[in-house]
């Protein structure tokens, strides 16, 4: 196995555990507000809603990953 796919795999890996910690203590908490409908707001998500939206730090963790895989082959190959 070469060591830019050990690297890959290594990632990989780690984004999966994160997913599973993180996955589990949303639902957690689900189980907390279960009887309520509307719940209040955190201060934090009220003070940054893009910054604390996964939506959005998904397409740009995706699109930082995407220009580096860009970025390493053009430097690799030309």
């Amino acid at each position: 196995m070469s060591s830019f796919m050990l690297i890959l795999t290594l990632g990989a890996v780690v984004i999966s555990i994160f997913a599973l910690v993180y996955t589990y203590y949303v639902a957690r908490q689900q189980r907390v507000l279960r009887g309520e409908v509307d719940s209040k707001i955190g201060e934090d998500v009220q003070d940054h809603p893009y910054a604390r939206n996964p939506v959005f730090l998904a397409y740009l963790i995706f699109g930082g990953l995407v220009l580096l895989f860009i970025l390493f082959f053009a430097y690799q190959y030309y």
